[in-house]
């Protein structure tokens, strides 16, 4: 593979040039077919295991509203398990939940989507590519945070968003540690500045050309499409170490 420029945040370098694969994914140690959402609660370890959307789980389309392959209770942990293609609408968190060497070979509507009050949600380890929007999708009320580190992702629009249109809205706040982000790609979180989220990002290889640290949103509680009024570290919203 061919040496690629690779901006590096939050180590004091500037760009160097490296030999960066694509997101490495475990060979499947076997496949499953699912036909209705497994629910999680406790740990479930797919020990490495490929799961695929089938029956109504089985569109791969971008359609809201779908269902997800895993529903994680508050205090679930989902591990080493590959989300296939077709994978509906990913990982569901109902609360507090951990998602642990999880890969995503092909997002569907989102990789995961996080709710509830005072929700903390971790994301160690595991990748995602081939998302047309969103990897995460944070539509937790106040309290709580989001990590994501150890983490992987490459052709993308989004890594993360806070909900910037939900009828129920809070400050919500992420950190993101150690991320490799591969072109194409938009950026790496949408926020909204006027609702007080905050962004921290510590040690991030941007890997390629035009992909964004943060996109600052203005965003609203009516449904209506939220307005982008800046990108990039704004040192209160968006803040890079």
């Amino acid at each position: 593979m061919a040496a690629v420029a690779v901006a590096v945040v939050g180590t004091g370098a500037a760009v160097v040039f490296a030999n960066i694969s694509s997101a490495a994914v475990p060979p499947a140690t076997g496949e499953q077919v699912v036909t209705a959402t497994i629910e999680v609660s406790g740990v479930f370890d797919g020990e490495n295991q490929r799961f695929v959307g089938g029956g109504d789980l089985g569109d791969g389309g971008q359609d809201e509203g779908q269902d997800p392959l895993f529903q994680l209770a508050a205090g679930a942990t989902l591990r080493n398990v590959i989300l296939g293609s077709p994978a509906a609408d990913g990982v569901h968190c109902s609360g507090s939940c951990t998602l642990s060497n999880v890969h995503w070979e092909d997002v569907g509507e989102d990789a995961g989507t996080f709710r509830g009050t005072n929700a903390t949600v971790v994301i160690e380890g595991g990748s995602a590519t081939a998302a047309d929007d969103k990897v995460f999708q944070d539509n937790r009320g106040a309290g709580g945070s989001v990590t994501i580190r150890d983490f992987e992702v490459s052709d993308f629009g989004k890594l993360y968003r806070s909900c910037g249109n939900c009828s129920t809205q809070a400050a919500r706040t992420v950190r993101m540690e150690n991320i490799t982000a591969t072109a194409p790609g938009d950026t790496l979180a949408g926020i909204n500045v006027n609702l007080g989220d905050r962004l921290t990002i510590d040690g991030v290889q941007l890997v390629g050309e035009g992909i964004s640290l943060c996109d600052l949103f203005e965003g609203n509680d009516t449904g209506d499409e939220p307005t982008k009024i800046g990108e990039g570290p704004d040192g209160t919203s968006c803040v890079v170490n």
